[in-house]
């Protein structure tokens, strides 16, 4: 490693609390923008936690698989907040795919990959992170932590899509004229091109040869399952979408784990209030 074994267990650590920390508060936001950055930072998580098992090529090639399909979602956010009145509140919207067909499309193809959906460009570099993080002996609680991560980003992954395009109407205005302009649609189709073809490709171009892992069955296919369950756990939770029910756990996640007041809001609101 070129980090040493403390370094490198210090950023295991704070990478696998950031993807953690990112997946539950993404859960309980409602704010399309804010969920779609609180993935990025799971990712960002992802990342770093690849950096502290030594596979720094591998950490490459995931952010640049990530910056394709996050791109795109960006994108679609941006046509989906414009179409619908400027609103970014996710219970505002419901059944935006009769008026966005295109978009909804491009921004689940995006979703999709998130998630690591096989054959999509998410899948070449996350799928490669997970199983050869698998051959580390850190231990059941590194391992485990990491498939619940990735459990969480299918459980936000399907509760934005749900209430955007599959649930109920949520009485937001919307209009569909946004996909008749090719200034908006054009380079969202160009991404989600991309994000179907981008992870064999930058994988040819970053590794000199395919890439073999033999592991045993049950972790092979230990994040297939923890994504299947999260799946049902998400649609079986539909309650969790309309209201916070949930308490303390709802106020605690929306307020970042207290980590903004924690380490700016808390010093700077008394000495800002001082002057």
């Amino acid at each position: 490693f070129i980090l040493g074994e403390t370094c490198s267990a210090l950023l295991l650590f704070i990478s696998i609390m950031t993807m953690f920390m990112s997946g539950v508060v993404a859960i309980f936001e409602y704010d399309l923008k804010k969920i779609i950055a609180l993935s990025t930072l799971s990712q960002l998580g992802m990342m770093m936690f690849s950096i502290s098992l030594g596979l720094y090529e591998l950490a490459f090639f995931h952010l640049l698989t990530h910056a394709l399909f996050k791109a795109l979602l960006f994108l679609c956010a941006g046509i989906l907040i414009h179409g619908a009145g400027n609103t970014q509140d996710i219970r505002s919207f419901g059944g935006l795919s009769l008026n966005f067909p295109l978009v909804t499309v491009c921004m689940n193809l995006a979703n999709l990959s998130l998630c690591g959906v096989p054959f999509l460009a998410g899948f070449y570099s996350k799928d490669l992170i997970v199983e050869l993080a698998c051959q580390y002996s850190w231990g059941i609680f590194v391992l485990l932590t990491m498939f619940i991560c990735l459990s969480l980003t299918v459980l936000y992954s399907v509760r934005l899509t749900y209430l955007s395009f599959v649930g109920p109407y949520g009485g937001g205005t919307s209009i569909s004229v946004c996909e008749s302009g090719y200034s908006l649609v054009g380079p969202v189709v160009i991404l989600s091109f991309t994000s179907l073809v981008s992870g064999p490709i930058l994988s040819w171009l970053n590794f000199p040869a395919p890439v073999l892992i033999f592991l045993p069955v049950f972790l092979k296919w230990g994040a297939l399952f923890f994504v299947g369950v999260s799946l049902l756990v998400m649609l079986s939770l539909q309650g969790l979408t309309y209201s916070y029910k949930w308490g303390v756990v709802s106020k605690f996640s929306g307020l970042m784990w207290f980590l903004p007041w924690l380490t700016g809001q808390g010093s700077s609101m008394k000495t800002l209030k001082n002057a």
